[in-house]
């Protein structure tokens, strides 16, 4: 079943003398319990693709539907209670609050949606254990590793129950063995049924996701699904599918990618 549908999808950024043309017609969808990853060069589009299905940037032209509800059809008010209870966040430099200890930053979310001390407190105890952050719970951002901060910003992302994870380079400020720990828990999260839509320039990370969708000059140009392929095998082909882009040359079809 389909959980998000992207149609049409199209951006334009005008300025007074000219216009940039980022996304010029974006289609597909994401089943619901899918991993997906978004590749593509700098200026490819794909943070804007990204920030247009968070509902913190608008699109020129289409739709995107989450859950069947079309989400810039609503009012500016009802797509930010939309984005409360529906989307979660995760990004490369964590935007935790140095000023809350990591309790306060993970329930921020739902202290927002007016939400009860005992609900938030049920959550975090759960959540908390499944990312192994109990001891990190009383601690501030700023007494902790990058790989830990990262943990607290998923368990607020997680804390909401959140129809989709959206995650914009979520490795991009993290060292190699913190990186490979995060991979882990969001393949552990997609386990357990958690929808994962994730940008990212790393085939190591994008390599982790059931599938992987290739965007250039503001299109999908390409998607490439797991299927039975283990993680250094998915590593391979997507390196071999970059290279063909880059190279911009012939079919990737006839090339057997």
């Amino acid at each position: 079943m389909n959980i998000l549908e992207v149609k049409n999808l199209k951006k334009v950024y005008r300025g007074k003398k000219t216009s940039v043309e980022a996304l010029k017609d974006v289609n597909f969808t994401v089943e619901e319990g899918e991993f997906v990853a978004i590749m593509g060069e700098s200026g490819s589009g794909k943070t804007t693709l990204l920030n247009i299905i968070a509902t913190v940037d608008s699109p020129t032209y289409g739709e995107v539907n989450l859950k069947g509800e079309s989400i810039f059809k609503k009012s500016d008010e009802e797509r930010a209670v939309f984005r409360r209870n529906n989307l979660g966040f995760v990004y490369q430099d964590f935007n935790l609050l140095n000023s809350l200890n990591n309790r306060d930053n993970i329930y921020l979310p739902l202290v927002l949606s007016n939400e009860k001390i005992s609900l938030m407190e049920e959550r975090l105890n759960k959540i908390s254990k499944e990312l192994r952050i109990e001891r990190l719970i009383d601690k501030y951002p700023y007494e902790v590793s990058g790989g830990q901060k990262q943990r607290v910003a998923i368990a607020r992302a997680m804390i909401t129950n959140p129809k989709i994870l959206l995650a914009d380079e979520p490795t991009g400020a993290l060292d190699s063995n913190s990186s490979m720990e995060l991979l882990n828990v969001f393949e552990d999260l997609n386990l357990n049924g958690q929808t994962i839509l994730m940008v990212t320039h790393s085939t190591m990370a994008a390599s982790r996701a059931s599938r992987v969708l290739f965007i250039k000059d503001g299109i999908i140009f390409h998607d490439i699904y797991k299927g039975d392929m283990n993680n250094d095998q998915m590593y391979k082909k997507l390196v071999q599918t970059q290279m063909m882009l880059l190279a911009g040359g012939g079919s990737l079809e006839e090339a057997g990618i």
